[in-house]
């Protein structure tokens, strides 16, 4: 993997910051953030992020093995119905609600890494206990039925996402600290990239085993599940490399500057309303944080409008047009290669023109992914070009989409409490892609809004009106939303003389 070159000035920070809670708010200067930051050298801040990257790798094995295709394969060998289908995207999202209480325990630890070895340790090795549960089955020595076995995994899914919730923000404040500002677009870009490539790789061999395992598809995803395990124990293993932060310490320092900096500060940030409408008027609650809280109506609706069809993709091919496993893994293959392809290219756009303009863009391709659906069948032709095409054009866009709202999540949210402006973002969006997922379900049996090809065209009206707030975010450093249109009016005049 390249190297990149960091810079620690490139974790200056111009935005003023704020308490999350009802305490005053604290505006560091530039000097400060960097001073804070500058203890963390340079050679330091690249093995970080080398073994971030490889963090992301292993982790993606193991997300493979416990999320996605793979599960819900074994769910539909179980039995399971459409509703138990969707809640393994609603348990997930659900449990996000508890990021807050994470994020409260995660400011009171003193070390970002042991937090998050904890909380994610745990989360993994529930997830063993499911693995000899099928070992178990498979060798006779136990009388559970394929109900109770659905049970048992909608159970550990439960208990697994919990301990992933409460360490999910401590881990973005971390590498929100740890990633350069102006490389995030670009770091982020190359490290999914990297993970989409093993998802490219993987996810077609893990459905070759399961698929033509001689014990039947359960036992080799059992099979498949162990081999998650070990990707999962190596992913803890590479967060070793990763330079730790203490929050406590970071906390402390920015209460004890905050009194030596106010009339600074104030002085300054008079100047600053005139550079930067999303920096000004900092307000003691994240309650008051207009532009946070718009970002929070976008996310949330667009968490429910995509939810509302998109995990019922794959019950649609495997239920509906009874294809077999390997075929969905080989589409699934095609979908991670076009978001690897794509990544890197979103990324440096996104540092170019800003996050707000590629999701507004992007978005509106996205919203309209589940009409591609309907009308697909078992012919020759969807198998062998519609059905590929329209995985390749889920993974090139949504790869913009995850990537984007990631990057504009850490532009908005200041740096003091960082970890709860993400619990927070976590939570509304957990709550409603689980409420999106479990309406999805119910539809989806209801065969008076026409099935799942219903359910996909309803999906397209919503996720086209959850845009709507996102024109109202304010980007650091980014255009309004007068300079967004005029831009895109230039795109389009371009592509127009391009022969586009």
């Amino acid at each position: 993997m390249q190297s990149v070159q960091v810079n620690t000035e490139f974790f200056e920070v111009t935005e003023n910051t704020q308490s999350a809670g009802l305490t005053p708010v604290l505006s560091l200067s530039p000097t400060i953030q960097k001073s804070q930051l500058q203890r963390i050298s340079k050679n330091a801040i690249r093995r970080s992020l080398k073994a971030s990257t490889m963090d992301g790798m292993f982790a993606s094995v193991f997300e493979i093995t416990t999320t996605g295709i793979l599960l819900s394969n074994f769910l539909v060998e179980l039995g399971a119905t459409p509703v138990q289908i969707g809640m393994l995207s609603s348990i997930p999202m659900l449990v996000n609600l508890l990021q807050p209480l994470g994020a409260y325990f995660s400011e009171r630890a003193k070390s970002r890494h042991s937090f998050c070895l904890w909380t994610h340790g745990v989360a993994r090795l529930i997830w063993l206990f499911l693995a000899i549960a099928i070992g178990m089955i498979s060798w006779g020595k136990s009388d559970l039925d394929n109900h109770q076995l659905v049970v048992l995994t909608l159970l550990t899914i439960l208990a697994s996402h919990i301990f992933t919730a409460l360490g999910s923000a401590s881990w973005l404040s971390w590498m929100a600290m740890l990633v350069p500002r102006q490389l995030r677009g670009r770091y982020f870009g190359i490290r999914n990239s990297i993970s989409s490539f093993t998802r490219l790789l993987y996810v077609p061999l893990a459905g070759l085993a399961v698929s033509c395992y001689p014990g039947g598809h359960i036992q080799g995803y059992g099979l498949v599940l162990l081999l998650g395990l070990i990707a999962g124990a190596a992913s803890l293993g590479c967060q070793f490399f990763k330079a730790d932060i203490n929050p406590q310490s970071h906390n402390y320092s920015e209460v004890k500057t905050f009194s030596q900096n106010q009339n600074q500060n104030q002085n300054q940030s008079q100047d600053s309303n005139l550079d930067n409408p999303v920096i000004t008027n900092p307000s003691p609650s994240i309650w008051k944080d207009s532009n946070f809280l718009i970002f929070l109506a976008y996310f949330g609706l667009w968490m429910f409008s995509f939810n509302l069809s998109a995990p019922f993709f794959n019950l649609y091919m495997l239920d509906t047009l009874n294809l077999d496993v390997s075929w969905v893994t080989i589409y699934g293959s095609f979908q991670a290669g076009a978001g690897m392809l794509m990544l890197i290219l979103w990324g440096k756009l996104a540092d170019k023109v800003g996050n707000r303009t590629i999701l507004f863009l992007v978005g509106i391709l996205v919203a309209i992914i589940p009409v591609l659906w309907v009308g697909i069948g078992v012919d020759s032709l969807s198998i062998w070009l519609w059905l590929p095409l329209i995985h390749i054009f889920i993974g090139g866009s949504t790869a913009a989409i995850d990537l984007c709202n990631n990057n504009l999540q850490l532009s908005i949210a200041p740096v003091r409490m960082q970890s709860v402006y993400f619990a927070l973002t976590a939570a509304v969006a957990g709550a409603s892609g689980a409420i999106g997922t479990t309406i999805g379900g119910f539809i989806a049996e209801n065969f008076f809004f026409g099935g799942l090809s219903g359910l996909f065209l309803i999906s397209v009206g919503f996720r086209l009106i959850a845009l709507v707030p996102l024109l109202f975010v304010q980007e650091a450093r980014r255009q309004s939303l007068t300079k967004m249109f005029k831009s895109l009016r230039k795109l389009q005049l371009v592509a127009q003389k391009s022969g586009f």
